[in-house]
């Protein structure tokens, strides 16, 4: 049986290697993203001249954050056998009140089933404060924008 470090080194090499995600503008300020055939839109609330149809990009980004701390917590209860029913994330986040437009900070709090055993807490915490996510704002990737 593999240890916990040995299923994240296999994922994580897993993981690597060049993907793409294609986004594109549909109408007003909505923009479309695939990714593996997977389609999701976006749109600015309408106090920014949008319809409000979907979330913005800075809320996808922070879920998508949120959502991979749940998935790692998730991961980490099915391996030990524990119930993820009630399993949750909470995610508060704050602009920058300067420029460059930015998040300034997330604050996210995981909502732990009923019954986790006091024992598995800091365990459960500090692998879901490393998910691949966090782990990319925590070492952040080199970003380039060209023009075709």
């Amino acid at each position: 049986m593999a240890t916990d470090e040995q299923e994240d080194d296999m994922r994580q090499q897993a993981e690597v290697g060049t993907r793409r995600i294609d986004a594109r503008f549909l109408d007003g300020e909505a923009y479309e993203f695939t990714a593996r055939g997977h389609r999701v839109r976006v749109d600015q609330p309408v106090t920014d001249g949008g319809d409000d149809t979907a979330p913005t990009p800075v809320e996808l980004f922070v879920g998508s954050l949120a959502t991979c701390v749940a998935f790692y917590a998730g991961r980490y209860l099915t391996r030990h056998g524990l119930d993820r029913d009630g399993l949750r994330v909470g995610a508060d986040y704050e602009m920058a009140a300067d420029r460059p437009a930015r998040v300034a900070a997330i604050r996210l709090t995981v909502h732990v089933p009923p019954g986790l055993p006091a024992d598995r807490r800091a365990a459960l915490l500090a692998v879901a404060s490393h998910c691949t996510v966090g782990n990319t704002l925590a070492a952040a990737p080199d970003v380039s924008v060209d023009l075709a």
